[in-house]
């Protein structure tokens, strides 16, 4: 049966409106996305089939915009606004980092971490530029790696903390096995890029370890 076809008081945009967004399932959020459904199926049950597949919101947030797009009943057309909302919410993210001080706003920067590296199914290594006032000045992908490990090298980080004349950093990096714990090569790492950015008066604030949708703190640990 096709959405219209529910009585107006079970459609997902029907009780979006009267209840707000958070009224409604993932599935349903997803279906307000994509309108149409397929021959045979409606926008709710391919909503149903993209999160089934990709393994969760999170998961089909950060598939590839192709992948999403081969799936019967998106097409192009609606894996682009898919991929549109995701920047949207990144850009936002963002904006709500750079007009705070990253270590009185934490949530914002955590936010924005679940966001970029939650779902992603190899190592990433991101870092955060802050300014003198702890507001962020950019953030980067820095460095790329495989399943399991991610080569981090101090002498480009220090390269390019100085290039963005940053005050302090914060780093973070995903376990894609979904184990949110910091190895003790992760430890390593850490103190190293803290010692390599003091000699050029770089703080280092915090190394966040993201894992689907926990994060850990350094800080928090007392590891740093």
């Amino acid at each position: 049966m096709r959405i219209q076809e529910w009585p107006r008081g079970e459609r997902p945009r029907e009780r979006l409106l009267a209840r707000g967004a958070a009224a409604l399932s993932d599935a349903e959020l997803v279906s307000l996305l994509l309108r149409t459904g397929a021959a045979g199926s409606s926008a709710l049950d391919v909503a149903r089939d993209l999160i089934g597949r990709f393994g969760g919101v999170a998961g089909l947030l950060a598939a590839p915009t192709a992948e999403v797009a081969a799936v019967r009943g998106v097409g192009r057309a609606k894996s682009a606004e898919l991929a549109a909302v995701v920047e949207l919410a990144r850009r936002s993210l963002t904006e709500e980092a750079r007009a705070c001080d990253a270590l009185a706003s934490p949530q914002a920067v955590r936010d924005y971490l679940r966001l970029v590296l939650a779902a992603r199914p190899y190592e990433v290594f991101v870092g955060l530029f802050l300014d003198s006032q702890n507001r962020l000045l950019a953030a980067d992908e820095l460095f790329r790696g495989t399943l399991a490990q991610t080569s981090v090298y101090p002498r480009e980080v220090v390269k390019a903390a100085l290039a963005r004349n940053a005050a302090a950093m914060i780093f973070a990096h995903n376990h894609p096995s979904g184990v949110a714990e910091p190895s003790r090569a992760d430890e390593l790492l850490t103190q190293a890029l803290k010692q390599a950015l003091a000699l050029v008066d770089v703080r280092t604030l915090d190394h966040f370890v993201v894992a689907g949708g926990r994060l850990t703190s350094f800080a928090e640990r007392g590891l740093l």
